[in-house]
């Protein structure tokens, strides 16, 4: 029963970092990341359809991103599609590839990133919580129902605790290494 619970914390723990690692990809530093273009949409044949599945993204420079489609017909509507989503970039088309420079960002930017950063870490931490709070609920369900001892309930939330803590502490890291990211000039 106990390990269990201990099982179904660490996996749920583990799709929040995961989530906070995805999230933390899409926002802008000072270098050009495939990433920051994987998520977006393109019209294709009535058909919104990832980036990914039209054309090959790659970083030839570290301020450039170079989008090669696969079809050249699909040029302008990978335009577009940057256009409407939320990078915030201009693409360039030279009839055969998509260029999207990367401004170089200014101080007060710089701020801006890092305290969305540190919200979404905020939310990452909250999330944890949440499910440590969840289980623990569990557990006093269980021991309520007499389905384990008072002290097999106190271990499981000690362990709860202890698995808590150790995912607060990378969510920490990740958000420290991302501030650094941003902050580098």
């Amino acid at each position: 029963m106990l390990n269990d619970i201990q099982a179904d914390a660490k996996k749920r723990m583990q799709g929040a970092i995961q989530a906070l690692e995805n999230d933390l990809l899409r926002i802008r530093t000072g270098r050009a990341n495939p990433a920051l273009v994987e998520h977006i949409r393109v019209e294709y044949y009535g058909v919104p359809t990832p980036l990914q599945q039209l054309a090959s993204v790659g970083v030839p420079e570290p301020r450039t991103i170079l989008i090669k489609p696969f079809d050249p017909s699909t040029l302008k509507e990978i335009e577009r599609g940057i256009l409407a989503s939320d990078v915030g970039l201009t693409p360039n088309n030279d009839g055969k590839v998509v260029r999207l420079n990367l401004p170089p960002l200014t101080e007060d930017r710089r701020k801006e990133l890092v305290k969305v950063v540190n919200r979404r870490a905020e939310e990452a931490r909250v999330s944890i919580r949440n499910i440590r709070r969840d289980l623990i609920r569990d557990l006093r369900d269980y021991e309520n129902e007499k389905m384990i001892s008072e002290d097999e309930q106190k271990r499981g939330e000690d362990d709860l605790q202890k698995e808590t803590d150790l995912f607060v502490g990378k969510i920490d890291k990740l958000y420290e290494t991302k501030e650094a990211e941003i902050l580098e000039v």
